[in-house]
């Protein structure tokens, strides 16, 4: 494969970022839309020519140059071009692409200089997700770790300006904030993890590693390094106790949501441990990685299902969703991992694309009890929802069907209590996202005065929802059941090494998770159809909408706890005390004896002719007598 389509994977996302970031000020929004949509549009373009080339049979690495060495330790921005890489490319730029084509709409009231900022930051953000997913080795990998963590700030607090609306927890600036702190513990054991493999292996290439690992080197600490870095998974994509980022995440620019949750960001842990998958195998914490995935997402689709704000809901669904994602992978079954994580993207954008289509309607109010009746205002938003929330449900024979089998069948044939915690996983979803769709598009609306006017949204921000509900719908066509599928087959050659291949296929789970859904599905709209405020409130659990109190926890055992350390003991004790001290003991030590040297500039000769003779003296009996 030639250098062209690296140039084109990463080159037009800078020149955007360039473009955008420098002149933004200077340009016209039309123009920095323009930009911003076509430098991604030709990184898709090089991820089509990486995948053509993949397809072909190539199969390498292509290495620009060396960038570290110390010693004997040496790192190279190089790229990988495999098929899970493929794959990855495809989605991040392809989903990318309808997100900043929809967004030329959505954010179109916002004044120049916002606007080409905005575009810079997502440039920015699918460049650094690229070379997290292209990387050849760790180092690399983490640079792009690093940078989809700094976009996520940048982009969730982009209304930085803006203070807490009526109703919320929290507000841009403080959800920025939060979001790039809680990543900090998980990214902290990402790089002990790193150091780890340094230290045993002497290199973070990927396939020296695993090539060194695989022949019995450095297995004392394999468990430690993959648990380290699965903290940083675990922080990245929102699985416990890291998920608390991500709801409070929604305060950005709903098309930023839509990238955060379906292309970038929270699925690089799913996809770090994918392409780390030796490692797991040899060490065996694949058994923490999936029971951590199948509590997460039982945990938050419960906090799904009593959810008020429009975003919200969606925001817990992708934790629940990630969760199912670790299962798999967690069990061994990556290639299933990898195919939910696909259709996953196009339906989970599709949701956020359509809520912000509400959004837009309504002025930016997301209480979803003020709403009602919106399918025939709204009808293509309606149907693209639907579309997608068919697709969530596990629908037969819409994408998520398909992926989410695939996952339900490896639990049912390596752990029945996950595969139990899964199917009612399953149930729960089909539940709360046709409990969401049933509050706002079905029945009469609640508040007239907030629907009167409310129309459809133009078609640059329709055509993106419209492209992204055929693959939500048909991608399933790809996956086939089980590991039969396109999709399976050329995932075969990454995933050789552990992947989970069954040679019975039990009808058991397929017919119980369709079973599920569609109880889910009846229930959710049946129970949500037509009810008033009062209504809804009585049937959502304070427990649930207080998302079971979590925050407040971490606030009283973990922030308040810090805080106080911090100002009582760090700064007033340890600050103030002794280092600020020290510094000012020896500052009026200085101011003291200057005030005694003082008292002999008198300005009189034979005052200075006495400490002169004084000094000699002194000097005199030192040398006779030291």
């Amino acid at each position: 494969m030639s250098s062209t389509a690296v140039a084109l994977l990463f080159v037009p996302l800078l020149v955007g970022v360039l473009l955008n970031g420098v002149f933004g000020a200077k340009l016209s929004k039309r123009l920095s839309a323009w930009i911003g949509v076509l430098a991604v549009g030709l990184s898709f373009l090089g991820a089509l020519l990486a995948w053509n080339a993949v397809r072909g049979g190539f199969s390498g690495e292509i290495t620009l140059y060396r960038w570290i060495q110390a010693g004997s330790f040496g790192a190279d921005v190089g790229f990988r071009f495999d098929p899970l890489s493929a794959v990855m490319g495809l989605i991040v730029t392809g989903v990318s692409f309808l997100i900043h084509i929809y967004s030329a709409g959505y954010m179109a009231h916002e004044e120049r200089r916002g606007f080409s900022r905005y575009y810079a930051y997502l440039n920015l953000f699918v460049f650094a997700m690229l070379l997290l997913a292209l990387a050849n080795n760790y180092l690399l990998m983490f640079v792009g770790w690093e940078g989809v963590g700094l976009c996520s700030y940048l982009l969730i607090g982009y209304w930085y300006d803006r203070s807490r609306k009526p109703g919320e927890t929290t507000d841009p600036p403080t959800a920025a904030k939060k979001a790039f702190i809680v990543n900090r513990i998980g990214d902290a054991g990402f790089l002990l993890g790193m150091f780890l493999l340094v230290w045993q292996y002497g290199t973070l290439h990927f396939e020296t590693i695993f090539h060194e690992a695989e022949l019995g080197h450095g297995q004392a600490w394999l468990t430690a390094a993959t648990l380290l870095l699965f903290l940083g998974a675990v922080g990245k994509s929102a699985q416990i106790p890291l998920y608390v980022w991500l709801p409070d995440a929604m305060q950005g620019p709903t098309p930023v949501s839509a990238l955060i949750h379906a292309a970038t960001m929270v699925t690089a842990g799913v996809y770090m441990v994918a392409r780390s998958h030796v490692l797991y195998d040899l060490a065996g914490t694949g058994t923490v990685v999936a029971w951590i995935g199948a509590l997460t997402a039982i945990f938050a689709a419960t906090m799904a299902l009593a959810v008020f704000d429009f975003k919200g809901v969606l925001a817990y669904s992708t934790i629940s969703q990630l969760g199912y994602m670790f299962v798999a992978v967690g069990l061994g079954a990556y290639s299933a991992g990898i195919a939910h994580l696909m259709t996953h993207a196009f339906f989970k954008a599709l949701l956020f694309l359509a809520a912000g289509s509400v959004l837009h309607a309504l002025h930016d109010v997301g209480d979803i009890r003020r709403m009602g009746g919106l399918a025939t205002k709204l009808p293509v938003t309606f149907w693209t929802f639907l579309i997608a929330a068919l697709a969530i449900a596990g629908f037969p024979l819409l994408s998520g069907f398909f992926s989410k089998d695939a996952i339900l069948l490896a639990a049912y044939q390596q752990s029945r209590a996950i595969f139990v915690i899964g199917l009612i996983t399953a149930g729960l979803t089909a539940f709360y996202i046709f409990r969401l769709l049933a509050i706002v598009f079905a029945g009469e609306s609640r508040d007239p005065s907030l629907t009167l006017e409310a129309h459809e949204s133009p078609p640059v921000m329709l055509w993106p929802m419209i492209l992204l509900a055929i693959p939500s719908a048909a991608a399933g066509v790809l996956l086939g059941f089980r590991e039969d599928g396109i999709f399976y087959r050329f995932l075969d050659p990454v995933f050789t090494h552990g992947e989970a291949h069954a040679a019975a296929h039990p009808v058991l789970p397929m017919v119980l998770s369709i079973l599920v859904a569609l109880i889910g599905i009846w229930l959710g709209f049946v129970l949500f159809r037509a009810r008033p405020v009062a209504q809804l409130e009585a049937l959502s659990p304070l427990l649930l909408r207080r998302k079971w109190y979590v925050d407040e926890l971490y606030d009283l055992l973990i922030v308040r706890p810090t805080r106080w350390v911090s100002e009582r003991i760090l700064w007033k004790v340890i600050d103030l005390g002794i280092v600020d001290g020290i510094v000012n003991l020896v500052g009026g030590a200085i101011w003291s004896g200057g005030a005694l040297l003082r008292t002999v500039q008198t300005g009189v000769v034979q005052t200075y002719a006495v400490v002169v003779v004084a000094g000699a003296v002194v000097i005199l009996l030192i040398v006779l007598f030291g």
